[in-house]
């Protein structure tokens, strides 16, 4: 029995062509003569305009590995426990550069939420402002477990929200 190489149906020895996607087995036996080195799969690594997908919002590699580690348990702490927990990573890990990322990452949280409450109490006196706020309050903590779980993982992540606001930069 025959296999396609192109769709892997299975074909009589004496086939030209495949009953299934049309390939041709007699131009790739020229092809294959013509180009002993012929592979019927594509190698993209040997392609010159392909590269892997590059986050420019992942900073992980910017990190020592053992940093990462060691202080994963602390970065986690500023998300958990707000500006306190910034407090506690300051005071327990102050040289670790991991630690000092995620500390900006919270205090740029701790801003939009301040703003955000100032916005709801200024303009309490509407009904949408203030759920509006409600909504916008659950957005940053669901935002909020997607950094913590990304500690997890032993990322450094820029927010989704939080990178968006130019003026936090």
């Amino acid at each position: 029995m025959k296999v396609c190489p192109q769709c892997h149906a299975q074909l009589d020895d004496n086939a030209a062509f495949c009953t299934a996607c049309g390939f041709s087995f007699a131009a790739n036996q020229q092809q294959s003569q013509a180009n002993p080195g012929f592979n019927t799969q594509p190698n993209f690594a040997a392609q010159p305009n392909f590269s892997p997908v590059y986050d420019p919002y992942d900073h992980t590699a910017e990190f020592d590995p053992k940093d990462i580690s060691d202080n994963k348990v602390i970065a986690m702490l500023v998300y958990l426990l707000g500006a306190v927990g910034v407090i506690i990573a300051l005071l327990a890990s102050s040289t670790s550069p991991y630690v000092a990322f995620h500390v900006r990452q919270a205090l740029k949280f701790t801003v939009i939420e301040f703003l955000l409450g100032i916005c709801t109490i200024l303009l309490i006196w509407t009904v949408i402002v203030p759920l509006a706020a409600v909504i916008a309050f659950l957005v940053l903590w669901v935002v909020k477990i997607i950094c913590f779980f990304q500690i997890c993982s032993g990322k450094a992540k820029e927010p989704a929200i939080i990178r968006s606001f130019g003026f936090l930069k």
